[in-house]
């Protein structure tokens, strides 16, 4: 066994302590695996003053870095000159310092003098190849060398690209790999010692498409957009506000590394045109969105009006709404390219040669176009990845227009002969190598998907916002499938109706989907239909119908797992306040937030939480503290950043799993609810005291300061009325037992009577139309 296999990762020391290396470590913080993160001596009387100055930055990052504060436990700062010599305490070393060769080499040399054998070091460098890296390096050391390649922000973005040279010692790159993987979250790709790799390397040749394209043709920064983005699979910001996000003094720097390092023959070196209005933006700091504005900007002293820069003057404007394009293009790629004027135009002149470069990087820079695909989606944010744009055109209307136009067809594009670059093939994804053949999608280990499942299976059980699958090894899962997965009466239909389909013939139930959010909570609309004309009797049956539905599922006779990933809000964190048992992916958001449209939480929420935090470690036993904490929570309409938080906050129980790959959360929470299936027994009914009329007042009195410092509105006031009197119990006293099912009328009570009353609708109707809380 090599001395890679035989070591695992328990600490890992960072070098270099900027935006990405200071970003890392906050990461493997988030793992729960201890950093050393190392910089330079600035000020001898503070010699650690950089890297502990980054680490105060991570504290206050907005996106926050950490997951919860005893994360940033985990890092301890230092300097190179006096620390070095402790990255033998640490299994995995990561350079991430300025981008200069001789720099990285003069810090190898040191560090090949005091680092263990088989220690894992890795740069994060993002433009010089791996073979200059090593330069005059022992074989040990090149043995022990890898790039892994982090996107910013880490804790964020999905992607690590993982370069391994000729002499990289396969056993140590695998287990760089699966740390990456398993405890950082990552989706690994294995790149190409090449300019750029995969995701920059095209993304920074489509970026330059754009703006070169958008110059040329004359279009405002709003088309362009309107255009070249969510048409394409790209996110809703576009191609400039994307630079803007990401910043625009960084392209030159791309540009400058990719022209320098590709060979002159590449087809980025053509495009790669210096602009004048990049480099004027850039020098009087119009940066994007860290600077005082980019294409995009919010002019303050015009009373915040929203403006762009106009591509051909470089004067700022107030922004222009784009005329809508046809119904059929914002779908249909080739309904895009096929539109007439500017507009196909500009599809086109990104997409051609965009498409065309990512397929020319095969095989030099990827072994296949599932890494390239991969790459763009999650290291760009594209919907679809290059080659899935390829089949949604058309292979061979793809090479058509190619060949009309003089240009190259990829070698990938005619080996195709008019075929799909992926297929499905009795139940799997396959795709199309270069040799002709197609081969299957082949997921790493302990990853298991929906998406994988629907292609061979059929559903259970399904309606218009729910289906019930067969996971295997009798477990069913039960998706959501309504917008943002919003819960409404379908949902709760096949909750009732999953409960004897389990017992019937299966052991568990887990509830997962694969959206963006697995419960944007309760679905307002339709409850704001029924308000809108007195249908009283359906929201209370809506209500109770939820209330029933998630006892069902708290008191089946099977073990019930939560597996959330992104928003879990209002009736989405009520079902998984109702579980047995939660497995969630690190980056859910918690919160029961329905005071913040008004409501109380009316499917057994508060119910949930006084129960739950009665037993949560660090907080005083007895009715009056999980009462107040739980009122301070539903309240204020906190939301958890992070799984972690959510333990933290109460949310989930500190025995609930986390799972930082969001592939393995399905695979994670059908093991979780296996293990729970011998010798399981339902929860009994917990049994309350509650404070009554005397918690009430001192909430009451919490409510009126805070509107006294001008951080409750009047209407705040009266929702936290509706919220105390169900905590403490309405008319209920210390001595008094409160069952669950008293909590829940008073849930019911309270919740219909704010619905009626025009505050609460107009924060609803707020809501629905602008996304954001109404302050009344």
């Amino acid at each position: 066994m090599s001395a890679a296999a035989a070591n695992p990762i328990r600490k890992v020391c960072v070098i270099g302590a900027g935006v990405m290396g200071a970003g890392i470590a906050a990461q493997v913080a988030n793992a729960g695996v201890p950093v050393l993160l190392l910089d330079i001596v600035r000020d001898p009387a503070d010699r650690n003053a950089v890297a502990a100055g980054a680490l105060a930055r991570l504290k206050k990052a907005e996106p926050a870095a950490f997951m919860s504060p005893r994360a940033a436990k985990l890092v301890e700062v230092g300097n190179i000159d006096d620390d070095l010599a402790r990255v033998a305490e640490c299994d995995w070393v990561i350079e991430a310092i300025i981008e200069r060769l001789d720099l990285k080499h003069a810090l190898y040399k040191k560090l090949e003098a005091v680092r263990r054998p088989g220690t894992a070091v890795s740069s994060n460098t993002s433009t010089i190849p791996l073979g200059k890296l090593v330069e005059g390096r022992s074989e040990a050391f090149a043995r022990d060398f890898l790039i892994t390649h982090f996107f910013n922000p880490p804790r964020y973005m999905r992607l690590i690209e993982v370069v391994a040279g000729a002499a990289s010692d396969p056993a140590l790159v695998a287990r760089v790999s699966a740390f990456a993987d398993q405890a950082l979250g990552k989706t690994v790709v294995a790149a190409k010692d090449t300019p750029g790799f995969l995701a920059n390397r095209v993304g920074t040749f489509w970026l330059q498409s754009a703006l070169n394209a958008a110059i040329e043709l004359g279009l405002t920064v709003e088309e362009a957009d309107a255009i070249g983005g969510k048409p394409m699979g790209v996110p809703k910001t576009g191609v400039f506000g994307l630079v803007d996000l990401v910043g625009i003094d960084l392209m030159p720097h791309l540009k400058a590394s990719l022209t320098s390092t590709l060979p002159a023959d590449d087809a980025y070196q053509a495009i790669a045109i210096d602009h004048p209005l990049i480099d004027r933006m850039i020098a009087t700091g119009f940066t994007g969105r860290k600077g005082k504005g980019g294409f995009y900007r919010v002019n303050r002293e015009a009373g915040k009006r929203r403006e762009a820069i106009d591509l051909a003057t470089g004067e700022y404007r107030a922004q222009i709404k784009p005329e809508a394009l046809p119904g059929a293009a914002q779908k249909d790629l080739n309904a895009l390219l096929a539109l007439p004027g500017k507009a196909g135009a500009y599809a086109w002149a990104i997409l051609g040669p965009t498409l065309s470069y990512a397929a020319s990087l095969l095989p030099q820079a990827a072994d296949d176009i599932v890494a390239i695909d991969v790459a763009m989606k999650l290291g760009y944010n594209w919907k679809f990845g290059p080659f899935e744009l390829i089949d949604r055109i058309g292979t061979a209307a793809f090479a058509a227009r190619l060949i009309a136009e003089g240009k190259p067809v990829p070698a990938i594009v005619q080996v195709a002969q008019g075929r799909t670059l992926y297929r499905i093939e009795g139940g799997q994804r396959q795709f199309l190598g270069l040799d002709g053949t197609y081969h299957d999608v082949v997921r790493p280990d302990g990853v298991l998907l929906l998406e994988d499942i629907k292609l061979t299976a059929k559903p259970l059980l399904k309606n218009g916002s729910a289906a019930l699958w067969d996971i295997g090894d009798g477990v069913v899962c039960l998706e959501f499938t309504s917008k943002m997965n919003a819960i409404d009466g379908e949902i709760l239909k096949l909750i009732g109706k999953a409960i004897p389909l389990v017992v019937g013939g299966y052991k568990a139930l887990v509830v997962y989907n694969e959206g963006s959010a697995f419960s944007a909570g309760a679905n307002l609309g339709l409850a704001m239909f029924a308000v809108n004309i007195a249908a009283w009797g359906e929201v209370e049956k809506l209500i109770a119908g939820g209330q029933m539905a998630y006892k069902a599922l708290k008191y089946a006779p099977f073990p019930v797992v939560g597996a959330p990933a992104g928003l879990a809000l209002g009736g989405g964190c009520e079902v998984l306040l109702h579980c047995d048992a939660v497995q969630a992916h690190a980056e859910s958001y918690i919160g029961l937030v329905e005071c913040g449209v008004g409501l109380v939480p009316g499917w057994g929420g508060c119910g949930e939480m006084i129960d739950r935090l009665s037993r949560l470690r660090g907080l005083p036993r007895g009715p009056v503290p999980a009462v107040a904490k739980a009122f301070e929570l539903i309240s204020t309409a906190t939301v958890a950043k992070s799984a972690a938080d959510a333990q933290d906050l109460g949310f989930l129980r500190a025995t609930d799993g986390v799972t930082m790959n969001r592939d393995r959360l399905l695979a994670d929470a059908k093991a979780r609810a296996l293990a729970l299936v011998e010798g399981y027994v339902p929860p009994a009914p917990p049994t309350f005291r509650l404070p009554g009329a005397g918690g009430k007042a001192a909430m009451t009195l919490a409510v009126e300061g805070f509107q006294a410092q001008g951080k409750a509105t009047a209407y705040d006031a009266v929702v936290a009325d509706a919220l105390a009197t169900v905590l403490t119990g309405g008319e209920a006293d210390l001595v008094d037992t409160v069952t669950e099912g008293d909590l829940l009328t008073l849930e019911r009570q309270a919740f219909l009577r704010l619905a009626r009353n025009p505050g609460t609708q107009a924060r609803v109707e707020h809501m629905l139309t602008t996304g954001k809380p109404l302050r009344n």
